[in-house]
């Protein structure tokens, strides 16, 4: 199970790519976050690798560009290193 951090801690982490890169996946989802979390506010828990084990976070995504997004507090995450997220 992974741990939650709070967003401001997310630089504290060595961020690595996923065992298995589903960027192409997570593309198609995070937009749909981009968009909640830009028109409503809404926040999206996200679950990614780093050298310490995964991390969880329950954050707005702010932008989805091709290889990271950009959350709020002008945190961000490489694509590549998604495992899972939920609205």
């Amino acid at each position: 199970m992974s741990n939650v951090i709070a967003k401001e801690d997310i630089a504290a982490y060595n961020i690595i790519p996923a065992f298995v890169d589903k960027t192409d996946y997570w593309v198609e989802q995070l937009r749909y976050a981009e968009r909640l979390g830009n028109e409503f506010k809404g926040k999206t828990t996200i679950t990614f690798e780093t050298t310490s084990g995964p991390r969880t976070v329950e954050t707005t995504v702010w932008s989805v560009a091709d290889k990271h997004m950009i959350l709020k507090g002008g945190n961000y995450i490489p694509l590549i290193s998604v495992i899972d997220l939920h609205y």
